[in-house]
């Protein structure tokens, strides 16, 4: 039975990161052509982090972490949330949700880099083609003269790929870092000093707050949603997810994400599907597979002159 419950849980927070996650590129698209990115975003995960410990309180969580803990969660939540997602916020005002989605796509090979880089983990054979795909699938992607051509686009561009540097730093951190056993207090933890960290962010570069009751009516629709669903909900199953299966498992979010965010970004933003966007997202995806797939080239067998056993990837 508790496998069973195991199980489930695994399945349900697969979903909040993928079809949920898929969705926040489009609520933050919406919010951010009225609010400034870094107030936004603080507020999102500061409210987030507040009722989450609130809750936890409810139900009789204790919340009282060690200094430890404290530290590693503040650096969790500056690397996932200050930085993370932040940046990608602001990096919005400059291009699609879509595109942006597709671009972060290609975030396990980056995962891939960094525990061969960080951790000296061996790229299989499977991975190494992976990582050539996503390279293609990305050079397609920002090559496109309709991308080029917008103000600002290629640093949005650039930011957008530091954030998935930061990203998946952050998730090779926590998988191995002291953090509070509770999921729902690790999570608010993140969310109060990410938001936080945010907040400085946002009076540093001189950003004009807005009251909430002057915000339009699908702009505080879009903060509910992205409180309720793409913080509390979706970053509490990421936390769950990478304790209990490997890094490079979870960052196949990004199979689904940029799939939800161009089919969302194209019906309510009218944002412009492209054959080679279309081209580089199939590229990009497969590339994603290669690299998470169990299975081995049978070309390598068939040129060593040995069957190479299955392991796990990469």
């Amino acid at each position: 039975m508790g496998k069973t419950n195991n199980t489930t849980l695994i399945v349900l927070a697969f979903f909040s990161i993928y079809v949920i996650w898929g969705s926040t590129y489009l609520l933050n698209k919406i919010a951010v052509s009225e609010l400034p990115p870094f107030m936004l975003a603080s507020i999102r995960f500061v409210v987030a982090g507040l009722l989450i410990i609130l809750l936890c309180k409810f139900l009789r969580i204790p919340v009282i972490i060690s200094p430890r803990q404290l530290k590693n969660t503040v650096i969790a939540g500056f690397l996932f949330l200050t930085f993370g997602n932040g940046v990608v916020v602001w990096a919005l005002k400059y291009v699609d949700s879509g595109f942006a989605a597709l671009e972060i796509s290609a975030q396990p090979l980056l995962v891939l880099i960094l525990m061969r880089v960080l951790q000296g983990k061996k790229i299989q054979p499977m991975s190494i083609v992976g990582v050539i795909l996503g390279i293609i699938g990305i050079y397609l992607l920002v090559s496109q003269k309709e991308v080029l051509g917008r103000e600002n686009s290629v640093i949005g561009m650039v930011m957008i790929f530091v954030c998935m540097v930061s990203w998946g730093y952050g998730s090779l951190f926590v998988g191995k870092a002291d953090l509070p056993k509770n999921y729902f207090v690790n999570t608010g933890y993140q969310m109060l000093s990410g938001g936080t960290m945010l907040a400085l962010a946002s009076v540093l570069f001189g950003e004009k707050w807005i009251a909430p009751m002057q915000w339009s009516g699908s702009v505080q629709l879009t903060m509910v949603l992205l409180i309720v669903f793409g913080s509390i909900v979706a970053f509490t199953s990421f936390n769950y997810l990478l304790k209990v299966v490997s890094p490079e498992k979870v960052a196949t979010s990004t199979y689904v994400n940029p799939i939800i965010a161009l089919i969302l970004g194209w019906y309510f933003l009218d944002e412009r599907i492209t054959v080679q966007s279309m081209v580089a997202a199939a590229i990009l995806l497969t590339g994603v597979y290669f690299i998470n797939t169990r299975k081995k080239l049978a070309i390598f067998s068939r040129f060593s002159g040995k069957t190479i056993p299955k392991s796990k990837a990469p």
